[in-house]
């Protein structure tokens, strides 16, 4: 189909068929023997992730042959699309390769640079996210709001760590350790998506990580944007999707989030 034609409905339904195609695998295999391998020291990657990519990029490809995939696991050849769908077959591999019940697929749908649908899909308690563009946010068909907590100090926040955490310089753990002075409780569950997710639908109140990848954040940011939520980079500048750092709350608490984060990029200075 033509770019020009893009029908967002029907991708919708493609995107929901393609979460929830995968979804069918996790719990298929959930518990099971898998194979497990590593992308680097600790970065692991099992066959049902592998699984789950192949699948959902057949069911995108059957309806849109011509769009490009920015998916997780596997390279795709680039295309010259406006259209690109945001691909993370099974977000939370470590929670899933431990037998630990929090994972998740995400699917997103990219038109020239703007993030048009999201889909986030939890198989285990079969909880479907959805958002669309102006459309509103949606959990397995009812409408989501983020929470209406209007002091960090009473707010429920989640982060995570990167796989490189004993790597890198900027990893997360002097924040960590203010907002746990500064916030009710923290939450590290292990799926980006699904943290995002549950801001959007009030189980969080915010969320903040570092050093994530375009298909950590696409679908679940779009989701959280129109349950109400605000998003930035975790200096307060505007939200990019290619610049690897997020911050997403119900908005109330946004400013105190950030200037937790700017203290501690002051003293990193």
């Amino acid at each position: 189909m033509p770019e020009s034609q893009l029908n967002l409905d029907r991708a919708f339904s493609a995107a929901v068929s393609a979460g929830k195609a995968a979804g069918a695998i996790q719990k298929e295999l959930f518990g099971t023997d898998i194979e497990i391998g590593y992308k680097g020291r600790i970065d692991v990657v099992t066959n049902v992730d592998l699984q789950c990519e192949r699948e959902i990029i057949r069911i995108i490809h059957s309806e849109y042959p011509d769009h490009t995939i920015l998916a997780e696991e596997e390279s795709q050849k680039p295309k010259e699309s406006k259209c690109k769908w945001i691909i993370d077959p099974l977000d939370g591999t470590v929670n899933f390769a431990h037998g630990f019940p929090l994972f998740s697929s995400s699917i997103a749908l990219e038109v020239e640079g703007n993030v048009v649908l999201g889909v986030v899909y939890d198989p285990i308690r079969d909880e479907l996210f959805t958002g669309k563009r102006g459309g509103g946010a949606f959990l397995n068909g009812q409408p989501i709001h983020v929470s209406g907590t209007d002091k960090l100090e009473q707010s429920l926040l989640a982060t995570g760590f990167s796989y490189h955490i004993r790597e890198i310089k900027n990893n997360n753990l002097d924040h960590f350790g203010r907002f746990a002075f500064r916030a009710q409780s923290i939450r590290r569950a292990g799926s980006a998506t699904l943290d995002l997710s549950y801001v959007a639908m009030g189980r969080f109140d915010g969320f903040w990580e570092m050093n994530l990848f375009p298909w950590d954040m696409a679908a679940a940011s779009l989701i959280l944007e129109e349950a109400g939520g605000e998003l930035s980079l975790t200096n307060g500048d505007p939200f990019s999707l290619y610049r690897n750092e997020i911050i997403g709350s119900n908005g109330l608490i946004h400013r105190e989030m950030v200037e937790v984060l700017k203290l501690g990029l002051k003293q990193s200075d």
